[in-house]
């Protein structure tokens, strides 16, 4: 049985490449979320082995949510997903207890090798 994952990200097709990527590689893709309050509400429904988490999003960003996951749940195991440059925000998610991150545009085999290292 494949890892559960939440997929978090306010692009329909950004979940959609992450998704693919997920499931070609025996993950089981457990929800998606579009912004960080759908991700908690999420998160603490599904409660996924891991979350991809945009750091970009409306509502309430990525960081944010991640802090309030990891708040109720410290063991959450979280990767950040962001843009080129914005690496003061990857070092904040990092900080606030993001366990990796990942850059789009996304390479598949760098996905996987985030999620398994930070599966253990």
């Amino acid at each position: 049985m494949g890892k559960r994952i939440l997929i978090v990200d306010d692009a329909a097709f950004m979940r959609m490449m992450i998704k693919d990527i997920l499931t070609k590689n025996g993950f089981e893709v457990v929800g998606e979320a579009a912004d960080g309050a759908q991700a908690v509400e999420k998160y603490n429904e599904l409660k996924p082995d891991l979350v991809t988490m945009d750091i970009t999003m409306p509502e309430m960003d990525g960081i944010a949510a991640l802090k309030v996951i990891k708040e109720k749940n410290p063991s959450a195991l979280i990767i950040m997903c962001s843009a080129m440059g914005q690496q003061a925000m990857v070092i904040d998610a990092i900080q606030a207890g993001a366990k990796d991150f990942i850059v789009k545009p996304f390479q598949a085999d760098r996905v996987i090798e985030a999620i398994q290292k930070a599966l253990g």
